[in-house]
């Protein structure tokens, strides 16, 4: 009797284990709470369950089915408001086993279309001390009732859901908050250079009426440097986007984005760029090479806007556990030291993209002798992925 009861035991561990496993990795907090009732109903056999996430205020604001339907729960209609056993399982934040819920004193019935239930487990899911919701288990399957072994199995599961699912509330968060702020250097890296090349064109042409009147071969003359700068702002505009197109970040590795930003360059004929790039690199994060991408594209943006160069270096290396980026041009440089001209947020878009990879940013340049920009990250232990795992 004792060997039957080790193997069940056993056997209920790895289930556990296997259902942690599960919806330990997961991030997107919708899957992720889906996955929590899929799997805990499964662990211990039961033929419904749900998971209530309440607000401040206990009450449930969410609710989280298995075991019936789409169509099922469509007929149920609006969110559970906590009354019966619900609300008591709630109020009393503890662990609750109900051999019959018709029978039970606290039980207020089931609203129309409702599938019969007999049988209830419910337990808390906390993080930290705070309950965030609660496990509803009914019908056990294989027995009449949920027993001591299946309050205890869910009880602990109930503590990796909580971590789970604030893994993942935190990563909706950073998300959140990453868009934000790529929002706010979206602004930043238009206003710096297409919003105020075509501004300074709109206003070369508002006294064109009179010019053309008084002075036509000026006329002609400015029209010319009007389309000449708008085709160069298309250039601009056309590198901008290719920046913004997050599947390339996703399905390509750090080298071939570079070679292909670079490529967008040479199409646009703006400067002759030289790769010097490694092989067999270990692949950075998608993130990191987000960022990585940007800066080595701002660089090179700031070269063709600005450097009057006609010639860039863009190198890629690893060096002990760093990993540097390096774009180097041949323009006419600048003093790094000076106070930018109001409105140009290249660089400082540049130094918090490092700083956010706990990195670091140094401009080498001086009137006269081009510029260098240096981006190192530390990469080991954080910064790097398995090629499998794109």
């Amino acid at each position: 009797m004792a060997d039957v009861r080790d193997t069940a035991s056993r056997a209920a561990l790895e289930a556990l284990s296997d259902a942690v496993g599960a919806v330990a990795g997961e991030l997107d907090v919708e899957t992720v709470l889906q996955r929590i009732v899929d799997r805990v109903r499964s662990l211990v056999g039961a033929q419904y369950a749900a998971l209530g996430i309440v607000d401040d205020q206990r009450r449930i604001e969410r609710f989280i089915t298995s075991g019936i339907s789409a169509e099922e729960r469509a007929r149920l209609g609006p969110l559970p408001e906590g009354h019966g056993l619900l609300g008591l399982i709630i109020t009393e934040g503890r662990s609750l086993r109900v051999p019959d819920i018709g029978s039970h004193p606290a039980s207020s019935g089931f609203p129309p279309h409702h599938p019969p239930m007999r049988s209830l487990l419910g337990v808390p899911v906390r993080i930290k001390s705070q309950i965030i919701g609660n496990f509803y288990l009914t019908d056990k399957e294989a027995a009449a009732e949920f027993s001591d072994d299946d309050q205890r199995l869910i009880e602990l599961f109930a503590q990796h859901a909580g971590i789970a699912i604030e893994n993942a509330r935190l990563h909706e968060a950073v998300g959140r908050l990453a868009v934000i702020e790529e929002r706010d250097r979206i602004g930043k890296d238009l206003h710096d250079g297409i919003i105020q090349s075509m501004y300074a064109v709109s206003l070369s042409l508002e006294d064109m009426p009179e010019i053309m009147e008084e002075d036509p071969a000026e006329a002609r003359a400015r029209v010319d440097r009007a389309i000449d700068s708008l085709q160069d702002t298309i250039r601009d505009l056309r590198g901008f986007i290719f920046g913004l197109r997050p599947e390339l970040v996703d399905r390509t590795d750090l080298v071939g984005l570079l070679v292909a930003l670079t490529e967008q360059l040479h199409q646009n004929g703006l400067v002759e760029v030289v790769l010097d790039l490694p092989d067999g690199l270990v692949e950075p994060l998608a993130y990191v090479r987000a960022e990585l991408l940007q800066i080595a594209r701002e660089s090179l943006s700031n070269v063709a806007r600005h450097a009057r160069a006609t010639k860039a270096t863009v190198r890629l290396a690893r060096e002990g556990t760093d990993l540097v980026l390096e774009v180097h041009d041949n323009g006419r440089g600048f003093e790094p030291m000076a106070t930018p001209p109001h409105g140009h947020y290249g660089l400082a878009n540049m130094h918090d993209r490092a700083t956010a990879l706990h990195g670091d940013l140094v401009v080498d340049s001086a009137p006269g002798s081009g510029t260098r920009i240096i981006v190192r990250i530390p990469v080991a232990g954080y910064g790097e992925r398995a090629r499998a795992d794109d």
